[in-house]
């Protein structure tokens, strides 16, 4: 239900003075939404908060490293795995028990994992244009031009490969989700699909002007003759 993190900067936006708000990354607090459990920071200057679980590197290295050569990674690992039930007999000296029975109800109290997986995605917002093309990293990417509006919102959610572009209001359905399209590589290419600029205006329905347009005659000054600006000089101008 709960996780005790470090002050680590994948957590921790910013350090607070004691007794204040920590407040969490963005990233951090919709990972734990979504899995549901709370975040718990670790306080300052405090490193017994997380002595045991750096306690375990260290009974790994003396236990299955120390004094050992490995020619692969998997004779290390056949290693580590026939040492894992040696260990899980023993008991624990904290809690006094035996460290594979609490595994085992531990593990049976843990909740149940969400079918879909947290995605860990870049997250902008940006204005869709007149064509039905958002910018993003120096491309662009279309939307369905029947979905969106002019200078509207659009919530990017681009992964390494994947660009996915979101509605910031969810639609009847209850969905956001407006295109998807893979990554462009580079800068100044255009990602689009063809049925995304069904709802364009073709400029079909315009009013034009029938009919000529009488034009009226410019007047033009004779040659020769230039203006020049009327200037005033000081005793010319009236006094009070």
């Amino acid at each position: 239900m709960t996780i005790v993190y470090d002050r680590t900067k994948t957590v921790v936006r910013r350090h607070v003075a004691p007794g204040e708000a920590v407040p969490l990354h963005p990233e951090a607090v919709g990972f734990a939404g979504h899995y549901d459990f709370d975040i718990d920071v670790l306080a300052a200057y405090r490193p017994t908060g997380k002595g045991r679980v750096e306690r375990q590197v260290l009974i790994v290295r003396d236990h299955v490293l120390s004094g050992r050569a490995f020619s692969s990674i998997e004779e290390m690992d056949a290693a580590f795995t026939a040492w894992v039930p040696q260990r899980r007999a023993q008991i624990h000296k904290t809690h006094r028990e035996v460290i594979g029975h609490r595994a085992a109800r531990d593990h049976a109290a843990l909740k149940t994992s969400p079918p879909a997986p947290y995605l860990v995605a870049e997250r902008h917002l940006r204005p869709v244009g007149k064509d039905c093309l958002i910018a993003f990293g120096g491309n662009l990417y279309s939307v369905p031009a029947r979905k969106v509006r002019p200078r509207q919102l659009v919530e990017i959610r681009a992964t390494k490969s994947q660009v996915m572009l979101h509605a910031t209001v969810p639609d009847p359905h209850g969905e956001t989700l407006l295109a998807m399209h893979p990554r462009a590589v580079g800068r100044g290419v255009r990602v689009a699909e063809e049925s995304h600029w069904d709802g364009l205006p073709t400029g079909k329905g315009r009013r034009t002007t029938t009919g000529e347009v009488p034009v009226q005659p410019r007047h033009h000054r004779p040659l020769g003759c230039v203006s020049t600006p009327l200037r005033l000089s000081v005793e010319s101008q009236v006094k009070p």
